[in-house]
């Protein structure tokens, strides 16, 4: 399989998001997104995404890491702490996080999101990597027991 480094300054294809009503708490947001890269197994996925004003739920299905690009966002966490994120900061959402949004005026961002393996495919993946190495004749690593 050949790997190809991509490039490009390309319009870009925004799409309609729409947030779930029954997360909207105030105003009406409108939300787009827009594709720009995909991992091979479609795990991991770069996107931009904006909106306009409103307040929010998010609830986060996959891990994200975000760059605010334009504009600000008051995010309120699960333990009801509350910072304003504007351009240039960077915020993760583990999987499983939620926050509440409120967007003034707009923001856009950067978000990249991956979705985690599932515990048993990651099990399996390390054992094929123990098996794989042992075929190559190479060392166990440091903490490596060596068990199955």
């Amino acid at each position: 399989m050949e790997s190809t480094v991509t490039f490009g300054a390309a319009p870009v294809n925004w799409i309609l998001n729409p947030i779930r009503a029954e997360w909207i708490l105030e105003g009406s947001p409108v939300a787009r997104s827009a594709l720009l890269s995909s991992s091979a197994d479609d795990m991991a996925k770069t996107f931009y995404w904006d909106c306009t004003a409103g307040r929010f739920n998010w609830l986060y299905h996959f891990d994200e890491t975000l760059h605010i690009l334009e504009g600000s966002v008051s995010l309120k966490d699960a333990s009801g702490s509350t910072r304003v994120v504007g351009a240039g900061d960077t915020v993760f959402f583990p999987v499983g996080s939620s926050a509440e949004w409120t967007v003034g005026t707009y923001v856009r961002k950067l978000a990249f999101c991956r979705t985690a393996l599932p515990p048993y495919l990651v099990m399996a993946r390390g054992m094929a990597r123990r098996f794989k190495r042992i075929a190559r004749g190479r060392p166990r690593a440091s903490g490596d027991s060596g068990l199955l």
